[in-house]
Parts: C-alpha cells; structure tokens; sequence
C-alpha cells in the first residue's frame, strides 16, 4: 500500500480507532482499578497505551488523555486521582458520542479490563471477584466471544468457594491468549510463569437455548443418547441438524461424557473450528450436552 492510500485509510478509519481506543482504555481503567490500588508497573502499561496512541494525538480528546497520562508518570499528581479523571474522561466521551455499537463498545470495555487486571502480571482474588460482577451485569453479552468464554472460566473458577493458585494461572493463562500488554517485562513474565498450560476455549455457562428454527452440529462422545437420535430431538423440536459447521450455524453442542478435563477446555477439530470462526464474528453457541437436554425438558 502506498503512503498516500495508507493516509486516506487512517483518516477514513480514525473514528472508528479513537472509539476502540477509548473504550479499551475505559476497560483498563476498571480493570486497573479493580483491587483499588495503582501500582509503577500499571501506570507504565498507561504510558504504553498512550505512546502507541500518539498517531492520534490532534483527535479530540486525545491529546488531554495523554497530557493527563504524561503527568501521572511525572509523578505530578497523585495515581489514584488521575485514574478517576481519566475515566470520567472516558464517560463524558462516550455520552457526547453517536456514532459506537454498545455491543462492540462491551466487549472493547471487557478486553480493556481483562488488559488493566494483567497489567501489573499479578491476579488478585478481588480482582476475579470484581470481573465475576461486571460479567454478571452485561449478561446481554452471553452469545459473544470472548464474554462466554471468560464468564465460563471464572464460574468454573469460584463455583467452590475457594480460588486456588492454580486457577489463577490457568486465568492467567486464558487473558494474555488475547490480551496485547505493552510493557514486555510483564509480558515476558506471564509468558514463562504460563507456559505449557494450553486453554483453547469454553463453553457458554447458564446459555440461552433457542431450538426452533435454529442450526445445530454435534461433537463429541454423547452421554444422552447416540448422535442419530440427539439429531432427530432437534428435528423434533423445530430445529435443523447438520453434520458440519457453516456460517449458518447457531450452536455447536459439545459432549464429553464425563470427561474431566471438562472444567477447564473444550476440545477436537469442530470445537477448534467454531472458535476460530467466532473470533472472526460469527454467532455460535458453544454449548454442552446436558444444556441443551435441560432445554429440551423445558419445552416438554
């Protein structure tokens, strides 16, 4: 691409990033915030954000974000204060703004959070039971990636009563798959402390089942029944049975019969693929077995 059309397309897409780029700075704010402490290495991740920022300096208000930013770092006022007015610098940004997809806009805010919590490398208890309560509020996110793969993750997590080390690595380990943290000490750091632990993805927790009309594809071993007679359920019910995924499809229905690995990751080539393809913007439900057998007794 030549420099002048790389021009035009900045100026034709500036927008549309200053918009991404506030809303995932309002999500590292809360997540930054979320142990109620500000600590050297997350106002160096702020700084981060803000120097790769800079092309949008002379875009409103970006320049007041990075003075206020520049000054925190200067040690000129204190950290606390400054993560109050930078937010409420968000806020009044968003409600002077017409043009943002409030989906697109919670789901940017969710990956700033889960970018604020790892900024500093460290996960705090309170930290996961503040995410928990934000998920739980913007429950309208349930059939977007990755909002039902994170939610899965930390109901599995507190399910017990007790975070365990482990679990917290096995967080750990799921953020930095798609959080960017610009500081590469930290990064470095989680990338040694995580290694080898593989999280490829979860399945919808609690999911909001439709079944007539909708398409659905099967994986795994069933503990309900064969694969012919779960696709004649759906039949039954209103819904269309297929034996591959497509753009079409609305849930995958993921079966382990009783697999204990379960808690943590979904597995196998379908699984695989229907993540890919929901990281690109499709619509499909990742969701288990007994689910959707809970649904169907509903509707009985």
């Amino acid at each position: 691409m030549s420099e002048l059309a790389q021009k035009e397309l900045d100026v034709f897409t500036s927008k549309a990033r200053a918009d991404k780029a506030i809303h995932s700075l309002k999500g590292i704010l809360l997540g930054i915030n979320l142990d109620k402490e500000v600590n050297d290495r997350e106002i160096t991740e702020l700084k981060n954000w803000s120097e790769n920022h800079r092309s949008l300096i002379n875009r409103n208000p970006f320049k007041e974000f990075m003075t206020i930013i520049s000054e925190t770092v200067s040690e000129n006022f204190p950290a606390t204060e400054i993560i109050e007015d930078l937010f409420w610098l968000c806020q009044k940004y968003e409600s002077d703004n017409y043009y943002y997809n409030p989906i697109t806009t919670d789901l940017q805010i969710l990956q700033g959070i889960c970018h604020g919590i790892l900024a500093d490398g460290v996960i705090k208890e309170t930290e996961i039971r503040d995410l928990e309560e934000w998920l739980e509020q913007n429950t309208h996110l349930s059939t977007y990636y990755p909002y039902d793969e994170i939610r899965s993750l930390i109901l599995s997590i507190v399910s017990d009563g007790i975070i365990e080390a482990e679990e917290i690595l096995i967080l750990k380990a799921y953020l930095n798959q798609f959080v960017q943290l610009e500081n590469e000490e930290v990064a470095n750091e989680i990338e040694k402390e995580t290694i080898g632990i593989n999280i490829s993805g979860h399945c919808t927790s609690d999911p909001k089942i439709e079944i007539d009309g909708k398409t659905f594809c099967v994986t795994g071993v069933l503990k309900s029944g064969s694969r012919s007679e779960l696709e004649k359920l759906i039949a039954d019910f209103g819904g269309i049975p297929t034996k591959s995924l497509t753009k079409k499809t609305d849930y995958l229905i993921v079966a382990d019969n009783g697999n204990p690995a379960w808690a943590f990751a979904c597995y196998g080539r379908k699984v695989e693929r229907a993540l890919e393809m929901r990281k690109i913007g499709n619509k499909i439900s990742l969701i288990h077995e007994f689910d959707f057998m809970d649904a169907i007794e509903d509707l009985k």
